[in-house]
């Protein structure tokens, strides 16, 4: 019953709620929220750190009460006076990552996590809920924002941190802009992280479905500087002074590269439109991460950064889950196998319908075995969110599953078009 719960409301309201004019509920300013997100496997918290304020909107300014994916967390503003929703959005992050850690079971720990939100004219409620790997609610918070309130603190008006356009198709209430920022670079190096983030550009412009929809994307290059060159590397005792802290072997995985320092990524991007984040290390090591609606993290100098940085992305901005599993004789229980992942290119086959089985031809068998896979562009392979059974991928090879393939498979495609489309018309 949780599943269905979850699923009315991703889905069903954002669908039956009438859309809504933003100019009658919000002005042209962003309302950036800090939370803090705590507590261990067994119990969550949800905090308010932080209230400011920041200069223009860069989010979208249609479909504001709905969302296009579920996400394992998700923001409701209703109009204070009335209950009207009049913004919606869904994300992930790394706490909830965390809960899955077996040090999430023995110990209580706190992830600082910020969302921007269009600025209301009026009071509203905001309610922030985390939904667990069953897709069931485990934390909630509701509170009240009153938008003439002295201690929302302005950012964003002053100094602002030195930037360059790569990529300017428009205007922000017409485009996606797309932040990239510097991790590891000093004052010295900046014009290496103008070149490196070029190449994150020219990577992420020459897959589909960003290629042919390029022009509906603003990309920003943000020369955030570090004290210290290079990236914090644990397994080598090797720890940098860096901009936002970031360090490989995250949950102790040495290629998970992450920072939790996220209030200071969204500092050094106050004053510069922006909606989602690529953040480049400067390091050699390989590795990476991607979590949906927060961020992409990669490193600038191995040699698998340009496919790795459109992986990444393919998360962080699209929501794909990895089509990749591990060896056949190990299981993972990411994806509990009787709830369908919010992800929309794997699926456990509980509602297939409401993934890519309008893709198959009518020919192809279910699931289509994975020798024939060269017969089907598009079909129902098993193995995929780390599992070798019972978890599906729809394409043999794809961006998500390898670094080698040089493509997103059709079904990544049409999701990462919805979402550009969704945010642009």
């Amino acid at each position: 019953m949780g599943r269905y719960i979850y699923l009315l409301a991703c889905f069903f309201m954002a669908n039956v709620l009438p859309a809504q004019d933003f100019d009658r509920y919000f002005t042209d300013k962003t309302l950036r929220v800090d939370y803090a997100f705590t507590g261990c496997a067994g119990q969550q918290s949800i905090w308010v750190d932080e209230l400011s304020s920041l200069p223009g909107w860069s989010g979208r300014r249609h479909h504001l009460s709905e969302i296009p994916l579920g996400g394992y967390g998700q923001i409701v503003m209703r109009d204070l006076e009335n209950g009207t929703v009049i913004y919606r959005t869904s994300f992930s992050t790394l706490f909830q990552e965390w809960l899955e850690t077996d040090e999430a079971r023995s110990l209580s720990k706190s992830f600082e996590n910020t969302f921007l939100l269009p600025y209301p004219k009026q009071p509203v409620e905001i309610e922030v809920t985390l939904f667990d790997k069953r897709l069931q609610p485990k934390a909630s918070l509701k509170h009240e924002v009153d938008p003439s309130d002295i201690l929302i603190r302005p950012k964003g008006n002053g100094r602002v941190t030195p930037h360059r356009y790569l990529q300017k198709s428009g205007a922000s209430e017409q485009c996606i802009d797309v932040a990239i920022l510097a991790e590891g670079y000093t004052e010295n190096e900046m014009e290496a992280f103008y070149q490196d983030a070029a190449i994150a550009c020219e990577s992420l412009f020459s897959h589909e479905p960003f290629r042919s929809l390029k022009d509906r994307f603003n990309i920003v290059a943000v020369a955030s500087p570090s004290e210290e060159s290079g990236i914090s590397v644990p397994r080598l005792g090797d720890w940098k002074k860096t901009a936002f802290n970031s360090h490989f072997s995250t949950f102790y995985s040495d290629r998970y590269l992450t920072t939790s320092r996220v209030k200071s990524v969204h500092d050094v991007l106050a004053g510069i439109p922006y909606e989602h984040i690529i953040i480049l290390a400067n390091t050699e090591e390989y590795g990476g991460g991607g979590i949906y609606n927060a961020y992409t993290l990669t490193a600038a100098h191995h040699s698998l950064f340009r496919p790795v940085v459109v992986h990444e992305f393919g998360h962080s901005f699209g929501g794909l889950g990895d089509e990749y599993f591990y060896d056949d004789d190990v299981m993972t229980d990411t994806y509990p196998l009787d709830v369908e992942p919010w992800e929309p290119n794997i699926t456990t086959r509980v509602d297939f319908a409401s993934k890519w089985e309008d893709m198959l031809p009518q020919h192809v068998p279910v699931p289509t075995p994975a020798a024939e896979s060269g017969k089907y562009p598009v079909g129902i392979y098993e193995g995929g969110g780390y599992s070798s059974k019972g978890v599906f991928r729809p394409a043999d090879n794809c961006r998500m599953r390898t670094n080698e393939y040089p493509a997103f498979c059709p079904v990544c495609q049409r999701a990462i078009e919805r979402i550009i489309r969704f945010y642009t018309e």
